[in-house]
């Protein structure tokens, strides 16, 4: 899709924005800024646009626009599906000479070999990670504290330029999130996310005055410390939480568990139990060898879509077990326009570098000494 396929009434972009943003508030922790970010992007070079065609002049050469598909599934008003389809489907577009968007230089899209996948081992590889990580450290955080979250990211994502649509990513970047134990008050600094260099706030209410309550999909310090360790009783409540959401239940089980390992941080009896968890959803495997986003190598704990044809992985140091980070590999053809996101293409990758509890937002661990 380019830009000027459809064309909406400025009432028509507030009511999709409207119902966008009160979906957005129930992605993980971060996420939520990022959709809204792309989705108000994407309703003002709309906006010029039609502005340039009243008054004969062109318009401002649109910007990169990007967006990594939302765990939750989004259900727009038919009036806002022009807009909502470009962004959910992650088209970018661009004017094609020495693109940045928010800071990160674009480039080619991101690829890497397909490692085999198997079943065999998988119990006992996550019996391992689970006692790995039970034996983590893993700081109680206290009123006043944040939790600090930093790494290392990168994407793949759908460009268009003169209604052609080609691969491009966003180069390897640093990512900083800071969040309090009741999700309340938070901090991002993401060149590909943030205008601002400095970062923005993260902190509730929304524009909307909306605080929402923890939940999966907003894995607040103080939501985890509360649920279940129990991996027969976890899964159920995952399966509950996320009904709806993803392509099918077993897979957004599995993203759900991801996400809290990215992006959250999990006391240490849950975080064990995320692992045992995992082993209980049908279609996970073992991926002998994979690679992080800052070239580490690991095993991972894999789970392939298959709807969109995309193997999201775990991985994990092969001999300690440590978690480093996630990536999505695009496994199986496609078709249509996301054909071209062929079998290789890496559609996200991150490495964690550094998780721990601050005193203070924007707090880094080294300041704090």
């Amino acid at each position: 899709m380019n830009a000027n396929t459809s064309r909406q009434h400025p009432a028509e972009w507030e009511e999709g924005a409207q119902l966008f943003s009160r979906t957005a508030r129930d992605l993980p922790t971060g996420r939520h800024q990022f959709h809204r970010e792309r989705l108000m992007a994407q309703i003002q070079q709309e906006q010029q646009e039609q502005q340039g065609e009243r008054t004969g002049r062109s318009a401002a050469p649109a910007t990169t626009r990007r967006l990594r598909l939302p765990r939750p599934a989004i259900v727009l008003p038919a009036m806002a599906a022009a807009v909502a389809a470009a962004v959910v489907a992650g088209v970018a577009m661009s004017d094609g000479g020495g693109v940045r968007d928010g800071g990160v230089a674009t480039g080619p899209a991101l690829t890497a070999e397909v490692g085999a996948a198997t079943s065999k081992g998988l119990p006992q590889l996550l019996d391992q990670i689970s006692l790995v990580a039970a034996e983590e450290s893993h700081p109680v955080v206290k009123p006043g504290q944040y939790v600090y979250i930093e790494s290392r990211t990168a994407d793949t994502f759908l460009k268009t330029v003169d209604d052609k649509t080609s691969l491009a990513s966003h180069a390897l970047h640093r990512r900083q999130v800071w969040n309090s134990p009741d999700g309340t008050k938070g901090w991002l600094i993401d060149p590909a996310v943030n205008t601002d260099s400095a970062g923005e706030t993260l902190s509730l209410p929304d524009e909307q005055g909306n605080t929402p309550e923890g939940s999966l999909n907003h894995p607040t310090y103080d939501y985890l410390a509360k649920l279940t360790t129990d991996p027969d009783q976890l899964l159920a409540l995952i399966y509950k939480e996320t009904k709806g959401q993803g392509n099918t239940p077993d897979q957004q089980a599995f993203t759900t568990i991801g996400d809290l390992l990215g992006e959250s941080y999990p006391p240490a009896e849950l975080y064990s139990a995320l692992f045992k968890t995992a082993a209980k959803i049908p279609g996970v495997v073992v991926v002998p060898n994979a690679v992080d986003a800052v070239g580490r190598t690991g095993i991972a704990v894999a789970r392939l879509d298959e709807t969109s044809g995309q193997r999201e992985e775990w991985i994990f140091d092969k001999k300690t077990h440590v978690f480093l980070g996630e990536r999505s590999v695009q496994v199986k053809k496609n078709t249509g326009t996301e054909a071209l996101m062929k079998p290789g293409t890496v559609i996200f990758t991150s490495a964690i570098l550094r998780r721990a509890v601050v005193d203070d937002m924007k707090q880094t661990p080294s300041q704090a000494g």
